[in-house]
């Protein structure tokens, strides 16, 4: 139990300092709207840091050349750790906006990140998931992907929860591709629960970028089967890395 949580508080500390020093760069650039992609490449080398030095190495599979990744696009994968939210930004090379939980805009100084460039939604009111969907909608048509956890939580065990039809749904109203990333080992490093009790520790930690999935030509009715799709997709890769 030690040595676990010794590794989260260097994490923690290491997660805290880099935080204050890049905090004056990122108000700058989150802004204005102009400098997001700024933004998104300090993020991306925020997320790299955090990694590396808390010892943890992505080891990315790319079954298509990550320049290539069709944009505007969404983008699913599966969520069991906080590290998936690190991981995204280690995979996708591209500009993408992220939607997230209402409760990160309560998180001090890391609220910026969400309330700015991404969409933060309420998942237990409709009319405010009603309005984060026509929000990333407007995303799609200026180009922008999306990046959805179509589980809305984090599982404990590395287990899939039943997909929510959001992503998938926008996908097909706006017939643009659906992009599957899978991270098996997350969890196993920065497992969600207890600071005394979850898995916590440093490691190489494989992620999958798969090949996208077309919607063009699909309607609503074609909705639960794509959703079905691609969780079979993710849980497969996940089955064959337990």
């Amino acid at each position: 139990m030690i040595p676990r949580v010794l590794w989260k508080l260097w994490f923690l500390l290491n997660f805290l300092v880099t935080l204050l020093l890049l905090y004056p760069a990122f108000l700058i650039l989150l802004s204005r709207e102009r400098w997001f992609g700024y933004a998104f490449s300090l993020m991306r080398f925020w997320s790299k840091c955090l990694c590396y030095v808390a010892g943890i190495f992505p080891l990315v599979k790319y079954e298509i050349d990550p320049d290539q990744i069709p944009s505007p696009c969404v983008f699913v994968s599966n969520h069991s750790s906080y590290l998936d939210i690190l991981l995204i930004y280690i995979c996708i090379p591209k500009y993408f906006v992220c939607v997230g939980k209402q409760e990160l805009d309560k998180a001090p100084l890391f609220r910026i990140f969400f309330k700015r460039m991404n969409i933060l939604v309420n998942r237990k009111s409709n009319v405010d998931s009603h309005r984060a969907y026509l929000q990333a909608g407007e995303k799609i048509n200026k180009g922008q992907s999306i990046f959805i956890f179509p589980e809305a939580t984090i599982s404990s065990n590395g287990t899939l929860i039943p997909f929510k039809n959001g992503a998938f749904k926008l996908a097909i109203d706006k017939q643009v591709p659906i992009v599957p990333l899978v991270f098996p080992d997350n969890w196993k490093l920065l497992q969600n629960g207890g600071f005394l009790t979850a898995h916590g520790k440093p490691g190489i930690t494989k992620a999958f970028i798969l090949k996208e999935v077309e919607t063009k030509g699909m309607t609503i009715g074609d909705l639960i089967p794509l959703r079905e799709k691609l969780k079979n997709i993710i849980e497969e890769i996940l089955n064959k890395n337990r």
